[in-house]
């Protein structure tokens, strides 16, 4: 059978990041992507010009559509703006057999672009943390989930992770690419096994549009094909750790470039 996953996220017109890099990573990763758009944002490598939401029904209209016929493995949740798309979005993943969800709660994007209004922060902790496998926030989103600072270390780290999960979350898989140092260390925390700590060198390029979006989708790719979550989340990490490590291979824009999510692929 066919592996499936959908994307619920906010579209790049750039094409970096967003549902373009969740179908690319889909597709990398050996799955067929189909998707719920939330938002049209003007984006490219320099930043975003322009968000315009999609209205609450027709973001139901969408999953009702997708998940009515097709036979999905897992989902990966993105850019969800505004409360109302929020409780959309909750509603249609209790309406319907979704699989495992992946949950990236994108607020800001790489060029310091807000994506989620703040009051739209505890809707999402309420309503769709619970919802989710994982979740997979980088150290600011995580200390904006918490309220508190942006963790500088790794004890840090697993004390935030073992927060969120104390909110609700299934699963957390903190990222720790925004940090400094010559690694970058993920923390994969569930709350019965230890805690996991997923390490690389850190690569020194700007191209790192995106990134957020394909390690999450890369996640749900895995889950779609019947992996199980560490296995999912330890793959993924690979794949864009290579990802990153190819992206100076491709010339896009002026700013900020995206990762390679083709880097086996293509020669």
């Amino acid at each position: 059978m066919t592996a499936i996953a959908v994307t619920i996220a906010g579209s790049d017109s750039g094409g970096g990041a967003g549902i373009q890099a969740d179908l690319k990573s889909f597709s990398a990763n050996g799955v067929y992507g189909a998707s719920v758009l939330t938002a049209l944002t003007a984006q490219n490598t320099l930043g975003v010009s322009a968000i315009h939401d999609i209205p609450p029904d027709f973001v139901r209209a969408q999953m009702d559509a997708v998940y009515s016929d097709l036979n999905v493995g897992a989902t990966k949740i993105g850019m969800l703006s505004k409360v109302p798309i929020i409780e959309a979005v909750a509603e249609g993943l209790g309406a319907h057999s979704t699989g495992p969800v992946v949950l990236d709660p994108v607020m800001v994007a790489a060029s310091g672009d807000p994506l989620l209004q703040t009051s739209a922060v505890s809707s999402l902790i309420e309503l769709l943390v619970p919802l989710a496998e994982v979740i997979t926030p980088n150290l600011h989103e995580a200390a904006r989930m918490l309220e508190t600072d942006v963790a500088e270390t790794e004890a840090q780290m697993q004390e935030q992770a073992e927060h969120l999960l104390k909110m609700g979350a299934q699963s957390v898989l903190l990222k720790g690419g925004h940090g400094t140092g010559q690694e970058s260390a993920d923390l994969f925390l569930t709350p019965n096994g230890p805690a996991i700590w997923l390490r690389d060198v850190r690569i020194a390029t700007g191209n790192t549009h995106g990134t957020g979006c394909t390690l999450s989708s890369a996640i749900a790719a895995g889950l779609a094909k019947g992996q199980g979550l560490e296995a999912s989340v330890r793959s993924a990490k690979s794949y864009i750790q290579a990802a990153i490590a190819a992206s100076d291979l491709l010339n896009i824009g002026q700013g900020h470039g995206p990762v390679h999510h083709f880097h086996s692929l293509w020669s």
